[in-house]
């Protein structure tokens, strides 16, 4: 039994990926408190050797040879104590070796707890593990069940060769989306937390990291650090502007973006349900940064008014309700995007302010 025993653990450290010693500690405790469970009065000179060379597991208590005994549960004499060691001498110690067939079925049913209750820890662990290194990164799941009263998707994605299952609450959910089970979605990993129960996993369809992502992995130019994102201004479901960089004059980084023929923002578009992605060039400087972001309308000139960014925004009479965008849409991106205040006034109510102040 000894041999199977100790393959059995080289087969489980193979399968699942639980460290051999671990088990050996976990299998000490099980058969300690089985031993507990069938002696109550036990005292704290039981012992357990796991020779993983020999094969060979050892449970013995450790008694001391006296010549009187006062304490029957760490003392033998010394004619008791020849009966496990013929070299016996009263003053030494010997091993009375402890019988585990005659431990009761409530003893090996506790035993068999604490082994499967070791190997649930490990387990948990190691998913906890794996995925905490996929914190704020994007991954595939499938839904596996929508709850109908709270809306949250339950989603099981995989990190390695380790599955979990997660949540998608509906405040992370975009707004239209329609999800089944057996849909393979892509979501972003907000947050991994370690509860009783296993890694809790929090995703977002929304968090403009996914869009980020999103573009990693489309854009070559981005993945390998030649194009930067230096911005996200994003309200998932409608529309999104995106602030890129190039660190090599020679690339285009909008251009990179768009790809040949818009292939490769047209497929971050499909995989967001259609959202409108803006993508506008990034610039040090503010005046010239803010007159970007608020494409696709002209605008006829930026004046940065004081030190907190507050941009006064120009524009033609004509343009002036594309700058807003609908219900303030593109001037609240074009704000959040930049770190700015945004003050758009139409031509004709600027050459009016020219003319009083003259």
């Amino acid at each position: 039994m000894s041999s199977e025993f100790f393959t059995a653990i080289e087969e489980i450290e193979k399968e699942k990926g639980i460290p051999r010693q671990y088990m050996f500690d976990k299998i000490t405790q099980a058969m300690m408190a089985a031993y507990r469970k069938d002696c109550p009065e036990a005292g704290d000179n039981v012992y357990i050797d796991m020779n993983e060379e020999k094969k060979k597991i050892e449970m013995y208590c450790l008694y001391e040879v006296v010549d009187d005994i006062t304490d029957p549960l760490t003392e033998l004499t010394l004619d008791m104590a020849k009966n496990y060691d013929k070299r016996a001498r009263v003053g030494k110690q010997v091993k009375v070796p402890v019988d585990t067939k005659r431990f009761g079925r409530i003893a090996a049913q506790a035993a068999k707890q604490v082994v499967i209750q070791g190997i649930r820890e490990a387990e948990r662990g190691m998913v906890y593990e794996q995925f905490t290194s996929n914190e704020h990164a994007m991954l595939t799941g499938v839904v596996t069940r929508i709850n109908p009263n709270s809306g949250a998707v339950s989603v099981k994605i995989q990190s390695g060769s380790e599955y979990a299952d997660a949540v998608l609450p509906p405040n992370e959910q975009v707004k239209g989306e329609v999800y089944t089970e057996g849909d393979h979605i892509r979501v972003y990993v907000i947050e991994v937390r370690n509860v009783g129960k296993g890694p809790q996993i929090l995703l977002s369809r929304t968090h403009p990291g996914l869009l980020k992502k999103l573009f990693e992995a489309e854009v070559p130019e981005i993945a390998d650090g030649t194009v930067e994102i230096k911005s996200i201004a994003r309200e998932a479901g409608s529309r999104t502007k995106i602030a890129v960089y190039s660190n090599d004059p020679d690339v285009d980084p909008i251009g990179s973006c768009v790809g040949p023929k818009g292939g490769r923002v047209e497929a971050i578009v499909k995989e967001l349900g259609g959202e409108k992605i803006d993508i506008i060039k990034y610039s040090e400087n503010i005046e010239e940064y803010v007159a970007m972001s608020l494409a696709p309308s002209e605008v006829l000139s930026v004046e940065q008014l004081d030190e907190l960014k507050l941009c006064r925004v120009i524009v033609p009479d004509s343009q002036l309700s594309l700058a807003i965008g609908k219900e303030g849409q593109n001037a609240r991106l074009a704000a959040k995007l930049t770190g700015c205040k945004i003050d758009i006034k139409p031509l004709s109510e600027a050459s009016i302010a020219v003319i009083s102040e003259e």
